[in-house]
């Protein structure tokens, strides 16, 4: 079995569904009106975050149904993300682009995990399971883990989730493990695209802060 199929079983393995329930309707509308207000306000400052309703949710909110996709960061001062290149086992995520997520905690995952205290390794995914690679797809399942050293130092930060327009990214293509497709919430485009809106979030905005992970240096989950 190859490298990419082995860190799947595992993601899969050690994967937690997303928390529920699913907005309410009205709760959907305050979540579109905010994202037109915030989109005609553009991205210079942090969105004014009021509503009710937990951050995550207006984050998946965006992604699943409004054609964004998410890229979170430490920095909250990003004018325009351009393409570099990454590391990755996976022949998609190993070239130089602009990467983001269609996942609202995936995204988020980024932004409040601070890897300038004691973080030295992320092993993390956000999967959907389907039975063919044309879908349909089901609901998103999570995986996040950090070097098992760093879980003690509860290395958490305040970080920003933007929002960028999802034209011109390409998806990651669905891949085969067992019986079943696998699509990874990845993406990726290869010219420099700006944001469209931010918002500031924190570790406790983050709801499965105690479902991170710790790894090994050879990438198997110890607790």
């Amino acid at each position: 079995m190859d490298s990419v199929q082995e860190s799947l079983r595992c993601l899969l393995a050690h994967s937690v569904p997303r928390p529920g329930p699913e907005p309410d309707p009205a709760t959907s509308a305050e979540f579109d009106q905010l994202l037109s207000q915030a989109t005609l306000a553009g991205p210079d400052a942090p969105l004014d975050y009021r509503l009710a309703a937990p951050k995550w949710q207006f984050l998946c909110h965006a992604a699943d149904h409004r054609g964004y996709v998410l890229h979170g960061s430490g920095n909250d001062d990003i004018a325009e993300f351009e393409p570099r290149q990454s590391n990755d086992i996976e022949e998609f995520g190993n070239r130089r682009a602009v990467y983001a997520a269609s996942d609202g905690l995936w995204a988020m995952y980024f932004a409040i995990v601070d890897r300038d205290r004691y973080v030295t390794s992320l092993y993390n995914g956000c999967c959907r399971l389907g039975p063919a690679p044309d879908g349909p797809f089901g609901e998103p399942r999570y995986f996040f883990s950090i070097n098992e050293d760093a879980l003690d130092h509860q290395p958490w930060r305040a970080g920003t989730v933007y929002l960028l327009p999802a034209d011109g990214f390409a998806e990651q293509p669905p891949m085969r493990l067992g019986v079943e497709w696998v699509r990874t919430q990845q993406v990726a485009t290869a010219t420099p695209v700006c944001p469209a809106v931010k918002l500031s979030v924190e570790p406790a905005d983050f709801p499965l802060l105690a479902s991170i992970r710790g790894h090994d240096t050879r990438m198997r989950v110890t607790r």
